[in-house]
């Protein structure tokens, strides 16, 4: 694992006079937990560099070819040989596009050190929006800065996960400086309208001669812009390294920073503060996010400057209670902002690199995007997508249950027939609000791949999980359509999981990260017992044309009811329950458990020839009411469940001859239904599947080995 940081073009990166970028770089990299991976590329003449690691592109002067595209051009060709998981570009939009164009499959941060509005690669929209796709992660220097970048863009990136603020930082002074403080009035930077200064020349002329024994600290210079300043006790002192800018500050008692311009940040007013001084500052851009303690002038004028520096100088106990609360209240040390850089770098190390264990969240924020069947009045609401749900919540889990069904069906028109259009832009809407840590997708086929792909673009912490129920035999029912659906998006989601063992399914292949989970138990739905009463009625079965539906439809032949009136023919002195078969409809919620509950054993047939670990549903229904098992051996539920536990049979005639014995030995019966039961109900719950969900698709590493893991 490799960082690099690419400093700008001409970037002083030298204790000789380093320039914000530099200092910022170079302080929270010396004490940063990934300092032996970090190295940094600048250009600097200075022989003296900054004691981490390093690298000096040196290019030659071209006439013909800009500067600033050999200096890239360079470093593109030691990075195809250094091969960084992360590259880090300050200040530098124009940079993104260079680097990403030739290397595509890095990693990019952008850190803006200047207003965004102002820099080429960011000025328009579409700039931003081109950073926006191409970069991991832009981080501003303050919320102004931030706040420049999003004018004009749409809504859903102003909550993005790719924006951050990481301030600048600066080591804190003691509460020991006060003691030390002498009568100055500091002013650092450039010399000039734009930092205030004419401003600060009048008022301080007539402050000084007003306090004849405070004196005026000036730091800086200005070629282009001359404004005089004459007087005893003000001392110009020109440009000054930082270390002396830093002993300054240490000494003054009073700072000034009355910039005219929008300052991006202002590191003058938080080294100031950081080293006690009485800070006045502007309420100009970022300034007022430099610092937690300060007076702000109401506006740039001599008179009020006047005002506040004479408030400062008078009162004594006010100068010192400011000075003192500079230093205690600040917070914006280099080890707090390392801090922050570092989780930013391990949160996507984590997510790329199987070495580094994610973090488990005690709670998460998931987003679940099913069919939970709202329009069809209850008569759907135990299946398998609420009992997930329930799982979810728990465990503990902050859960948006998202129904795409409904919302299709509600929002509809004519000019989006499907309703996919309405139904995407709002899943885009509700990601932008609830910003989950995880989203969870069952069946929903008119969420579009495109869309998720967009949504780990916008969102690029969030993890996608999708899991598919219907079965995926070749011999079995809408085999084609059904592996469309899932091939649709198991190349965008992190994790994919059937109800039927993926080593048996050909087209989900390793690399699609697919696993296997049984139709969960939940105990709120299976809360019946038939284990433990005598029961009126043998063996219970219960098919439909298609949930949705909810009646037979005219016609449909089904495999499944060819067996069962080949079976009833075989087993005639048998108490059949049979519904969904000849001109019986099927049964549906209250009415379904109500039915159940007078069945000894229950028949889980599914549609098609028996493959893998698949069942439909009904085992859920079947075993975790209490009721015993009837299960073909081929489905290789015995990998699971012993004899005991379930009835296995080989084919119809070995399934009769069970049946008959079992209704005649209702010990036998209430045995193999409570084992099967405490079993289903203990390992293949809704909790430990909802679990595996998140395990899997946030890649947590579990040590807990479940039974039913392949």
């Amino acid at each position: 694992m490799k960082i690099s940081i690419l400093l700008p073009y001409k970037e002083n990166f030298s204790p000789e006079y380093p320039g914000a970028v530099s200092l910022f770089v170079f302080e929270t990299t010396k004490i940063s937990k990934f300092r032996k991976k970090i190295t940094v590329f600048g250009n600097t003449n200075f022989k003296k560099k900054f004691p981490i690691k390093y690298k000096n592109i040196e290019i030659k002067k071209n006439i013909l070819t800009s500067q600033t595209k050999s200096y890239v051009n360079k470093y593109i060709k030691l990075e195809k040989k250094r091969v960084s998981t992360i590259i880090e570009i300050h200040n530098r939009p124009t940079y993104v596009k260079l680097l990403s164009s030739v290397l595509n499959d890095r990693i990019y941060s952008l850190y803006f050190h200047n207003d965004p509005l102002s820099m080429d690669g960011s000025k328009s929209i579409q700039d931003r929006k081109y950073l926006l796709k191409n970069c991991y992660k832009i981080i501003f220097n303050s919320n102004w800065s931030k706040k420049r970048f999003l004018e004009g863009l749409e809504n859903k990136f102003i909550n993005s996960d790719k924006l951050a603020v990481f301030y600048q930082s600066a080591s804190r002074g003691t509460l020991s400086l006060l003691k030390r403080k002498k009568k100055w009035i500091t002013f650092v930077g450039k010399l000039n309208k734009a930092k205030g200064y004419d401003i600060f020349c009048k008022a301080i002329k007539d402050i000084l001669d007003k306090n004849p024994t405070w004196k005026a600290k000036i730091i800086g210079d200005e070629k282009r812009e001359i404004i005089e300043l004459n007087h005893k006790n003000a001392d110009l002192l020109g440009f000054k390294k930082h270390d002396q800018v830093i002993n300054i500050f240490r000494k003054s008692s009073i700072a000034v920073v009355c910039s005219r311009w929008d300052e991006p940040f202002g590191r003058t007013s938080l080294e100031a503060s950081a080293n006690g001084c009485a800070v006045i500052i502007t309420n100009k851009g970022g300034l007022p996010e430099t610092i937690t303690d300060a007076k702000i002038l109401k506006r740039l004028s001599v008179k009020d400057l006047k005002k506040l520096l004479t408030s400062l100088i008078k009162n004594s106990s006010l100068r010192k209670k400011l000075q003192k609360f500079s230093i205690k209240n600040f917070y914006l040390t280099h080890r707090f902002v390392t801090k922050m850089i570092d989780d930013y770098r391990e949160d996507k190390i984590r997510s790329i690199n199987n070495f580094f264990v994610p973090k488990k969240k005690s709670q998460l924020r998931i987003l679940h995007i099913t069919n939970f069947n709202e329009r069809l009045d209850g008569r759907l609401f135990f299946n398998t997508g609420r009992r997930i749900n329930n799982g979810f919540i728990r465990l503990g889990h902050s859960v948006l249950g998202f129904s795409d069904r409904d919302i299709q069906k509600y929002y509809k028109s004519i000019n989006d027939f499907k309703g996919s259009r309405i139904l995407n832009d709002k899943l885009k809407k509700t990601c932008y609000n609830y910003k989950p840590d995880l989203i969870v997708i069952g069946h929903a086929d008119l969420i579009s791949s495109d869309q998720i792909n967009e949504l780990k673009d916008d969102y690029p912490n969030v993890r996608i999980g999708q899991w598919f129920l219907d079965p995926l035999n070749p011999k079995g029912p809408d085999y084609f359509r059904n592996k469309e659906r899932i091939l649709d998006k198991v190349s965008s989601v992190d994790a994919t999981f059937v109800t039927t063992c993926p080593s048996v399914l050909n087209f989900l292949k390793k690399q699609h990260n697919s696993f296997y989970i049984p139709n969960p138990s939940d105990k709120s739905f299976e809360t019946l017992n038939n284990f433990k009463k005598s029961c009126s009625v043998d063996v219970f079965f219960a098919l439909s044309h298609g949930v949705h539906r909810g009646v037979l439809k005219t016609g449909k032949l089904d495999d499944r009811a060819i067996f069962i009136n080949r079976l009833l023919k075989r087993t005639p002195d048998t108490k059949f329950d049979i519904y969904g078969l000849n001109k019986v409809q099927p049964i549906w919620a209250d009415h379904y458990f109500k039915t159940i509950s007078n069945a000894k054993m229950g028949l889980n047939l599914s549609r098609g020839e028996t493959i893998k670990y698949y069942s439909s549903d009904r085992i859920t229904q079947i075993v975790g009411n209490g009721l015993a098992c009837l299960i073909d051996e081929k489905t290789q539920y015995r990998d699971f469940f012993s004899d005991n536990e379930m009835v296995f049979y080989k084919n119809i005639d070995d399934l009769s001859e069970k049946i008959l014995k079992i209704s005649r030995d209702d010990k036998m019966r209430r045995s193999i239904a409570k084992k099967g039961k405490e079993k289903y109900m203990k390992y293949f719950n809704s909790d430990i599947v909802a679990e595996y969900i998140i395990n899997k698709s946030m890649n947590i590493k579990s040590k807990k080995k479940l039974i039913w893991q392949k």
